[in-house]
């Protein structure tokens, strides 16, 4: 198996390139698998300069329908037209980020949804015994607070209005190769204990490698409660035999933070890097 990470926010050497986003490469014995495709095109790039050959890709993975995952997808479509790119139906709605002072389009491109490898889900799919995805997470222990400001732009009653975004457009990609079960998320928005709750119940049992962010990271600073919060979900995490692998929306100080508590069981994980 061989997986890297082809963007995230910070790079591990100067041959790549960093961005707010998040894009990740998985090779198995039977399939190349892209999950997110990062902010643009630079993904593209970095997979040049780590020798991942982007046209023999057979399979893509969109985790939720936010800009800094999916910028990437059109640049992929033109070196690859033929592998599907799987999402969840609800993708494409319309997501802000939206407080008092900011209302802001974080939405994927409209125009993905006219590429015929698009393929949209509504449930739960296996696609073959090594590679599958879930949805549906609906707990709410530990849930992020800075997903307070994610709105969902709808039509109620011939109106449009803000509503929370529930993120019911976020999968989760499960692979099984080598005897070990993987399990890939890309913001884990739905929060990453209420993903793992999801997956046991699923699964009858524990990854064994967890790759995702944890939509910790607050612009503003953290309060008593946020590092409380961050501190429960860490040492909840160090009592899984799991080993786990983060970045992107986890943020610098909820990492060392977790890191304290998670010791070997947390790393992170740069544009660029092999995780293994």
């Amino acid at each position: 198996m061989k997986i890297v990470c082809l963007m995230e926010n910070t790079k591990e050497s100067e041959s790549v390139s960093a961005e707010h986003g998040f894009s990740l490469y998985v090779e198995t014995a039977k399939h190349r698998i892209l999950i997110d495709a990062g902010q643009t095109g630079a993904f593209a790039d970095n997979a040049n300069s780590l020798d991942v050959d982007l046209s023999k890709v057979d399979m893509v993975f969109l985790s939720h329908g936010h800009y800094d995952h999916s910028g990437g997808l059109m640049t992929f479509s033109s070196l690859n037209s033929s592998a599907p790119i799987y999402m969840q139906k609800n993708a494409g709605n319309d997501y802000f980020h939206k407080n008092e002072t900011l209302e802001k389009y974080i939405g994927i491109d409209k125009n993905l949804l006219q590429l015929p490898q698009i393929k949209l889900l509504d449930k739960d799919t296996k696609i073959d015994d090594g590679i599958s995805c879930f949805t549906g997470v609906t707990g709410r222990r530990s849930f992020p607070s800075g997903n307070l400001e994610l709105m969902e732009r709808v039509n109620l009653c011939h109106k449009e209005t803000f509503v929370q975004d529930d993120f019911s457009h976020e999968q989760y990609v499960v692979i099984c190769d080598e005897g070990r079960k993987i399990l890939i998320s890309g913001c884990a928005h739905n929060g990453i204990l209420n993903i793992l709750d999801h997956y046991k119940k699923l699964y009858g049992e524990e990854p064994d490698i967890v790759i995702s962010g944890f939509h910790l990271m607050k612009k503003n600073g953290y309060s008593e409660e946020d590092i409380d919060n961050i501190k429960e979900i860490a040492t909840e995490l160090a009592n899984m035999d799991t080993v786990f692998y983060t970045g992107h929306c986890t943020g610098v100080e909820p990492f060392c933070i977790m890191k304290e508590i998670m010791g070997d069981k947390l790393h992170y994980v740069h544009s660029g890097e092999r995780i293994m």
